[in-house]
């Protein structure tokens, strides 16, 4: 799978081991809702996890930001 923006195609990287069971349709139309509410309406899919274990090796969302943050200071 790839994410397209006007500048580019990016490959899309799994955290973790599944099956893509649901994607978000609605993007389509707006793509914005990414940035905008990754955790509403801008989600891109749903997964059905096949090791639960593998999700201990995530990052917290608010960890994430603040390793994203400390990559750009």
């Amino acid at each position: 799978r790839t994410v397209e923006s006007v500048k580019a195609v990016s490959p899309l990287f799994a955290p973790i081991s599944g099956e893509v069971v649901e994607v978000n349709d609605a993007l389509v139309a707006g793509p914005e809702n990414i940035n905008d509410g990754p955790y509403e309406a801008g989600w891109m899919i749903k997964v059905s996890v096949v090791d639960e274990n593998e999700l201990d090796e995530l990052m917290a969302a608010e960890a994430y930001e603040q390793f994203v943050d400390d990559l750009h200071a």
